[in-house]
């Protein structure tokens, strides 16, 4: 077996063995991986067995003497084939940690796709980690829907849905990603001081590279978007990317009537709606207001781990 840094000519093949993997999504194909290449070193690995087959590749970056899994994604990790078996993957591990030892690198900061995203059970380089010595550096709490027997709405949240339906709010899939994405810079600015990860450039080239995993959802009162949320579709996800408001959408209760509609017309094959982390300072600060009002709508923790390991 080999494991050897990741080349652009390999494109196709890697695009391949992220389709074929157990756990690897639409955020892992170089296609939208790349769209922001500037920002990082890419150091991303390709695991091949001793056919020559890639039966796993690894999205990472390099920053001074770190490499990561990745910065740039919510989540990266060993993108695993059924090949990739638990004896594959601890000779992948440990030819992995001597490369990049040759390499000149002192840490790895690794961050495994969560297991709701899984296709198939993936979590072999979880305990190869553990075999070499990896420990948790970090948690954070994402709140999540099992749309296939979900909680019910709390009674505020449906209340909300009520007052929404009856003010006009109406719900609709959009192709408006100008007007949302002014909702949201607004919005973020004004409760955060924040801007979205994504220039309004940056995520209409994502949306037309991936139409039918990155989709606008708005809510609309008298012509006007009031709220909105963009959702990325995967295998087994639907994940709440952005989400935000007008103070007028606020007051109507806009937001319980999308995440309604939404989880009322979510595609065959979607098991979960994860409707992301509630936390800052690498999981340290918990929002309970946001966190309580994720659970209003049913939805309850996956942790979403980042773990260290000094090579």
């Amino acid at each position: 077996m080999t494991v050897e840094p990741y080349q652009p000519h390999l494109k196709p093949e890697w695009d391949m063995v992220v389709e074929q993997s157990r756990n690897g999504t639409f955020l892992h194909r170089r296609d939208y991986m790349d769209y922001h290449a500037d920002r990082f070193e890419d150091m991303s690995l390709i695991a091949r067995d001793d056919s020559g087959r890639i039966i796993a590749v690894m999205p990472a970056h390099r920053c001074g003497d770190t490499v990561t899994s990745h910065g740039g994604l919510t989540y990266g990790g060993w993108l695993m084939t059924p090949r990739a078996d638990m004896i594959a993957m601890t000779e992948v591990w440990r030819l992995m940690t001597a490369l990049l030892a040759d390499m000149g690198i002192a840490r790895l900061i690794y961050r495994p796709v969560p297991h709701i995203y899984h296709k198939y059970p993936a979590e072999e380089d979880l305990y190869a980690l553990w075999r070499a010595g990896g420990r948790l550096d970090r948690t954070l709490v994402s709140s999540v829907i099992d749309v296939s027997e979900p909680l019910s709405f709390d009674m505020s949240a449906r209340q909300s849905v009520r007052k929404a339906m009856r003010s006009g709010v109406t719900v609709r899939e959009s192709d408006d990603w100008a007007g949302f994405w002014q909702v949201l810079e607004e919005r973020l600015a004004t409760a955060h001081g924040a801007r979205p990860v994504h220039s309004l450039d940056e995520i209409l080239l994502l949306r037309s590279r991936f139409p039918e995993n990155i989709r606008l959802f708005t809510a609309e009162y008298e012509g006007e978007i009031v709220a909105g949320s963009v959702i990325y579709y995967t295998d087994k996800v639907a994940h709440s990317q952005y989400t935000g408001s007008t103070e007028a959408g606020r007051r109507l209760r806009s937001l319980p009537l999308l995440y309604r509609h939404i989880i009322d017309t979510m595609p065959e094959g979607i098991r979960y709606f994860d409707l992301g982390t509630s936390n800052e300072d690498a999981g340290r600060y918990l929002n309970e207001g946001l966190i309580r009002q994720k659970a209003s709508y049913g939805a309850r923790a996956v942790a979403f781990n980042s773990y260290c390991i000094d090579i």
